[in-house]
């Protein structure tokens, strides 16, 4: 058994060491491999990681891993690994220490084609020959919580991996047995131990968790791939040993290792009020991106709409826009059936005043004549709807839509004698924007029915989301905005 040097924690690497003759033959095998169609993922720990910053010994593969504190992508790295594996755990086992051990699932790299009738692409082996964590990607933007009732190193080992980067993929993790097929028939060996969720996705799956062996002598942590390792190796000596191995760290005289039985109360105290305000901080953040996250999701599709979209995109963009400001928005052409009258019907509630607004888009300047198609309506209203007068109509034109929303003029027509002589209301969609986007509802409703009412109505939500540590409501999955009624009937 080699000695550890003094300060450096051995650590078991299940693969070979970087640079070595084991690691070439190991590629040149890997790239035969891939030659003939078989696809080989490559070593998970990266070469040039600064060890001894932070106070690790590597073993890798060939070398003594008995006096091991950890083990890191343990046994069956190409064929190879299960006997280093096996003397970490009989070392472990001798000392009656807890067997801490990491495993890596996922690949971001593999976006091959995959069974339609496969619900896992991932797996690692842990425990027993029989127990695996099968993983399922999780869409794209995915972003998992922390689970409840954490320990203090499982906590933090949660707060390190949400700082991976955004765009990084999960794999949500289920425990699996194993069902081997012979001469007699299937037999069915069940899944041992249970796994210990570390962060959640949404529906609550774990994509990071411990496996604990069923006799509790073994904690084996399975992480997704795209894992800082500097952060990782951080974790293992400061939070992870101290509070599941602290005898190896003494043992070692790790340099790193403050130990709790000789500290003070007040060094106790600092300690744990800088690590509770530290977890504060991590899920402050992960909430309020979560909910920027969920803000730019309603906003997004209003915003394209009013400032760059055509024809129902920008129709659905401003209609939304009315909605938020707390009008009633009907569609008529879904209403009446057809393009027979302007594109919406705006009031407050169900009372008067009502607005027939027409929706244009222009990529140049906005033409004059565009006002005759809303004063037609307006004229031919009272043949389709007598029962619902309306009291004048608003024109909302979306100008100049191919220049940068700054270059456009804000005004939709600028002739003085023509603008003077303007029958209905004009609007730009950059003013909409304008006063949508600071949540201006008042000025909306004042812009299209004229004097704001009495009992203006507050709009149900604000996508300018002044307030954001209030949980933001689940964006519509259809146009709630719409009031459908049949041809020839009042709205209720």
């Amino acid at each position: 058994m080699s000695s550890p040097v003094t300060g450096l924690v051995p650590v078991h690497i299940g693969q070979p060491e970087p640079g070595s003759e084991r690691e070439q033959d190991l590629l040149v095998r890997q790239q035969s491999a891939r030659e003939r169609g078989y696809r080989k993922r490559s070593p998970r720990v990266p070469p040039g990681l600064d060890w001894q910053r932070h106070g690790v010994q590597p073993r890798w593969l060939g070398m003594e891993t008995s006096d091991c504190a950890v083990a890191i992508e343990p046994g069956y790295f190409s064929g190879q690994g299960d006997a280093e594996r096996d003397r970490f755990l009989a070392g472990t086992a001798q000392r009656g220490e807890l067997a801490l051990l990491i495993s890596v699932i996922g690949d971001v790299d593999d976006d091959g084609q995959r069974s339609v009738l496969s619900q896992f692409d991932a797996s690692v082996h842990v425990g027993d020959i029989y127990t695996n964590v099968y993983g399922r990607r999780l869409p794209a933007g995915s972003r998992p919580t922390i689970a409840a009732g954490l320990g203090a190193a499982d906590r933090d080992l949660a707060i390190r991996l949400l700082t991976r980067p955004p765009d990084a993929p999960w794999w949500a993790l289920k425990l699996h047995g194993t069902t081997l097929e012979g001469i007699n028939g299937e037999t069915r060996h069940e899944a041992q131990g249970h796994l210990e969720p570390i962060l959640i996705d949404p529906l609550g799956d774990p994509v990071v968790a411990a496996w604990v062996s069923p006799s509790g002598t073994q904690r084996w942590y399975v992480i997704p791939d795209v894992t800082p390792w500097d952060n990782l190796l951080g974790w293992l000596i400061h939070s992870a040993l101290p509070s599941y191995v602290p005898n190896v760290l003494r043992r070692t005289r790790s340099p790193h290792f403050v130990d709790p039985e000789l500290q003070t109360a007040d060094e106790l105290a600092a300690r744990r009020a800088l690590a509770e305000l530290e977890a504060r901080y991590t899920e402050e953040k992960t909430l309020l991106e979560q909910q920027l996250r969920h803000a730019e999701q309603h906003a997004e599709s209003v915003r394209y709409g009013l400032l760059y979209g055509t024809g129902d995109d920008l129709v659905g963009a401003v209609a939304a826009v009315f909605s938020a400001a707390g009008l009633c928005v009907v569609d008529l052409d879904r209403d009446l059936g057809g393009t027979k009258s302007a594109d919406l019907l705006v009031s407050i509630g169900d009372a008067p005043p009502r607005r027939l607004v027409e929706v244009k888009a222009a990529s140049g300047p906005a033409q004059e004549h565009m006002i005759g198609y809303l004063q037609r309506h307006l004229d031919t209203w009272p043949q389709l709807r007598l029962d619902l007068p309306v009291t004048g109509g608003a024109l909302v034109v979306n100008h100049q839509h191919k220049l940068p929303p700054a270059d456009r003029t804000t005004q939709v027509y600028s002739r003085p004698e023509f603008v003077a002589s303007l029958p209905v209301t004009v609007l730009s969609t950059v003013e909409l924007f304008g006063w949508w986007r600071v949540g201006d509802w008042p000025a909306i409703r004042t812009a299209i029915l004229g004097a704001e009412p009495a009992s203006a109505p507050v709009p149900p939500w604000s996508p300018a989301a002044p307030h954001l540590s209030q949980a933001l409501p689940e964006p519509p999955s259809s146009p709630r905005w719409w009031r459908r009624r049949r041809p020839g009937t009042a709205k209720a």
